[in-house]
């Protein structure tokens, strides 16, 4: 039997895919739809280093995924030694980058694998100002926020976008937004004022994202939560530790997010069934019936690979998934 879209999404997103041939594989549907969700770098390594003979996949699918794969590696090392040039002699601040360019090269085996579209740092409010202004030393003009980020400022210099954030957690948490900072560890790599989230924090960070976005996310971030509630086993790095559960759901609790990583957590279950034992510890206790319409709302339709549909009453939703 041929192997459906979902399962062609977990062989080529896998860091250990199995050998054996794709052939039949949905090639048509897979290609142009793995390209939209940021994964065609991973599987194109995994067809042509990982598979043996490109897993007997059409050789256009190959040529055009490989492709993309290299274009990732050049526009990510590009944008991350520029921003790295930026900062590095920053001192005295405090600054946490999250997704893509925290997770590139802590989560992935390759900073090739995870495409990095911008950059997206946490500050405290009263730095805002005074990065966006040192940004602009460096050619970063202000642009409007297309993608409706709930970032303070975005800027951009005509290549990578900057998305700086403050009060995430909103107004009245500013005594939790002060222990992401306290927690958080040093990326030395880009200077004494660069940091980012520790790993409980991270996983919150990230469903808060989800959240906001109603869950209309690309799947690259669901295999970026994956790495991280599985403890990113393919890299010893900062994320590469178990999570620990009581603290993740505390925060979660604190913060009112409850119901966004229960959520997250069930896709990404259903997504990577390898991930149920952990995913069943880590998942906050929820009632019964909000179970049930998060499930029926959300992660069925969520977790459908090439379903194309907008979830109704997308804004009711997020404000359900964000404890508003």
């Amino acid at each position: 039997m041929p192997p459906s879209l979902l399962e062609t999404f977990r062989i080529l997103s896998s860091f250990e895919p199995p050998k054996g041939s794709l052939r039949a594989a949905p090639w048509e549907e897979y290609v142009d739809w793995a390209i939209s969700q940021g994964l065609a770098p991973l599987a194109a390594y995994n067809l042509e280093y990982r598979m043996g003979g490109g897993a007997d996949a059409p050789e256009w699918a190959r040529d055009r995924l490989l492709s993309i794969y290299q274009g990732s590696v050049n526009d990510n090392v590009m944008k991350l030694v520029h921003f790295k040039r930026i900062v590095d002699d920053l001192e005295g601040r405090k600054m946490l980058l999250m997704g893509g360019a925290a997770f590139a090269e802590a989560l992935y085996p390759h900073v090739g694998f995870r495409p990095v579209l911008d950059i997206q740092v946490m500050l405290r409010r009263m730095d805002v100002d005074g990065f966006a202004g040192y940004l602009g030393q460096h050619q970063f003009r202000p642009e409007k926020d297309e993608l409706n980020s709930g970032a303070t400022r975005v800027v951009s210099d005509g290549r990578t976008a900057v998305y700086l954030f403050s009060d995430v957690l909103g107004a009245g948490r500013r005594e939790e937004l002060q222990g992401v900072f306290d927690r958080s560890k040093p990326m030395r790599v880009y200077g004494p004022s660069v940091f980012r989230p520790d790993l409980e924090d991270a996983v919150l960070l990230l469903c808060l994202e989800f959240a906001r976005q109603g869950f209309q996310v690309p799947w690259l971030y669901f295999v970026d939560l994956r790495e991280l509630v599985t403890g990113a086993t393919w890299m010893g790095g900062i994320y590469s530790r178990p999570l620990e559960v009581a603290a993740l759901q505390e925060r979660a609790k604190a913060w009112r997010l409850e119901r966004a990583l229960y959520t997250a957590l069930s896709i990404v279950e259903r997504l990577f069934p390898h991930t149920a034992s952990i995913v069943e510890a880590a998942r906050p206790p929820l009632r019964r019936a909000t179970r049930e319409l998060l499930n029926r709302l959300v992660v069925e339709p969520v977790s459908t690979p090439g379903n194309q549909a907008v979830i109704r009453g997308a804004d009711r939703l997020r404000r359900l998934l964000t404890g508003q």
